[in-house]
Order: C-alpha cells, then sequence, then structure tokens
C-alpha cells in the first residue's frame, strides 16, 4: 500500500464520518463537506492503486 492508498482511505472515512455526524445534527453544510471529502478520498485512493499497478507491472517486466 502506497501513501496515495493509504492517505485516500484515511480521507474517505474522514469523509463519511462528517457526513454522517452532519445528518444526525441535520447541519447541510457539514453533510455536503463530508461528501466532497469521502469522494476526493476514493479519487486520491484509486489513484494510488493505479499507481501501485504499475509499479507492479513495471517490476515483473
Amino acid at each position: 500500500m502506497n501513501k496515495d492508498q493509504a492517505k485516500g482511505r484515511a480521507e474517505e472515512l474522514s469523509g463519511k464520518t462528517k457526513a454522517t455526524l452532519g445528518k444526525v445534527l441535520k447541519d447541510g453544510k457539514l453533510i455536503d463537506k463530508g461528501r466532497m471529502e469521502e469522494v476526493a478520498g476514493k479519487a486520491r485512493a484509486t489513484y494510488g492503486d493505479a499507481k501501485d499497478e504499475l509499479d507492479k507491472d513495471a517490476d515483473e517486466q
């Protein structure tokens, strides 16, 4: 696991937590902020996954 994968998954979890807390508190801004953070985390984790795959392919050649 590379740092982009780890940070992305942590950011995704943080976003989910914020969105859930926003729902409980009925705070629309917190819900939106959490969802944006979650999407950003997923994107970063996906980038990390792709980067990891490319590194593995390069090592095999």
